[in-house]
């Protein structure tokens, strides 16, 4: 059974989680009656920590409003989940350009963490093994982050220094939608009213953000996730391709992500059965068709290529290959 210390750090838990909580709440919550949670609050405020307590017939305990505390207090699960995520965060560039940020939250958690949890979390991360090599990710600062995401919050206006890939700089202004995270990289989706277009930018490459006076109305269409994914399908590389597939979108996009191919449900003719399998039209901007053979042959489904000719004699090369391997004997 738990003792009283346990419980009155449990009931400073509970409120900390804001709003107020009536008595009864706490008492169904601790496991005690009513008398015993107004006990364990008297206790708190004899720490020095201000329990208010609110009249009326929602009333109960709260803590006062702007109040913090010090210490942090994390049940086993709790902790572990908060370094799991540390790790698996840094793993997959959810993090900003101080890298060393991630390392020295997870040493001040540690350090906190009691001995007999300490060692318990100490077996799960020795144990842990990730079947994926970190991938490389491009980190923003956390300044030009959080500027950023609170243009987005409230809808201002924000003036940024751009590096292009190129190494040419500007400064643009923009209308912000959104911030995703795709691949290990960040990125803004937004009107650049610098040129009058929506725009995609990466956030690693953004040297300074600064809010500007002012609000704007964020227009109707897709999410910023699905922004961004359409503005990688269509950068300008070298080759335009468009293939036609048999299959479901979700079929195509198995080998063929939204971030690299746009697809296009096609309409089926008028004398098609209705058990006949509808088409599809992929479109897609690559610097090279080499790797484009062996994903279409992947996806085990009949296709018609539109566009590059060039595509048409790769396909039928691998096609050759293919069936030059298959002959070979032992």
């Amino acid at each position: 059974m738990p003792r009283p210390a346990a419980r009155v750090l449990a009931l400073l838990e509970l409120l900390q989680s804001g709003g107020i909580r009536t008595v009864t709440e706490l008492a169904g919550r601790l496991g005690v009656d009513e008398r015993t949670v107004r006990r364990y609050a008297g206790h708190l405020l004899d720490l020095d920590i201000p329990v208010e307590s609110v009249r009326g017939r929602y009333g109960g305990y709260r803590l006062a409003p702007g109040y913090r505390m010090p210490p942090l207090m994390l049940s086993d699960d709790e902790a572990l989940a908060v370094l799991l995520g540390l790790i698996a965060g840094r793993r997959a560039g959810l993090t900003t350009a101080v890298s060393t940020a991630g390392e020295t939250a997870t040493a001040k958690i540690r350090r906190v963490l009691p001995e007999r949890l300490s060692h318990r979390l100490d077996a799960v991360l020795g144990a842990l093994a990730f079947t994926d090599p970190p991938g490389e990710t491009a980190a923003p600062q956390s300044a030009v982050l959080l500027a950023i995401a609170d243009a987005v919050s409230h809808h201002r206006p924000v003036s940024i220094r751009y590096t292009a890939a190129d190494g040419r700089h500007s400064a643009r202004t923009l209308h912000p939608y959104g911030v995703v995270s795709h691949s290990g990289r960040w990125y803004v989706t937004a009107a650049d009213l610098t040129t009058g277009e929506d725009r995609t930018f990466r956030l690693d490459r953004v040297t300074e953000a600064r809010i500007l006076p002012g609000s704007f109305e964020p227009p109707a269409g897709p999410d910023p996730a699905q922004r961004v994914l359409t503005g990688l399908a269509t950068a300008p590389y070298r080759h335009e391709v468009t293939v036609r597939i048999q299959g479901t979108p979700e079929q195509i996009h198995t080998r063929l992500p939204a971030g690299v191919a746009i697809v296009e449900e096609l309409p089926s003719p008028g004398r098609a059965e209705p058990d006949t399998e509808r088409w599809c039209r992929v479109a897609l901007r690559v610097e090279r068709l080499d790797w484009l053979p062996a994903v279409l042959a992947s996806l085990d489904r009949p296709f018609v290529i539109e566009r590059p000719d060039e595509l048409r004699g790769l396909v039928e090369a691998f096609a050759e290959r293919l069936k030059s391997s298959a002959r070979r004997t032992p």
